[in-house]
Order: structure tokens, then C-alpha cells, then sequence
């Protein structure tokens, strides 16, 4: 009964963690971002900013 109560706790966790995942690359795509996770792309200074257009 333990072992299978520990997968469950694991399992939830990680469909949790999946779906924190999953929200937050929908907010950043529907902001409009193309280098979601870059950190120079909030402020419009990424020096890949032309490359990352084109492919997002």
C-alpha cells in the first residue's frame, strides 16, 4: 500500500509539473514572445531577435 501511494504522490507531481510547464509556454506564445525562456528577450536586446522570428 505504500509503494503505491508514493508512485501516486510522484505521478501527481509530476502531471503537475508538466502542466505549470505547459501554461506557461500558452501565456508566453499567446504574448507574442518568440524566444520564450531568453532572458534578453523581454526587453528587445536579443541579439537573436531576427533568427527567432522567422521560426516562431
Amino acid at each position: 500500500m505504500g509503494a503505491v501511494l508514493s508512485n501516486l504522490i510522484i505521478i501527481l507531481m509530476l502531471l503537475l509539473l508538466i502542466g505549470l510547464a505547459c501554461a506557461y509556454l500558452y501565456r508566453e506564445k499567446k504574448r507574442g514572445s518568440h524566444c520564450i525562456g531568453c532572458p534578453m528577450a523581454a526587453g528587445g536586446g536579443c541579439p537573436r531577435k531576427k533568427i527567432c522570428a522567422k521560426t516562431g
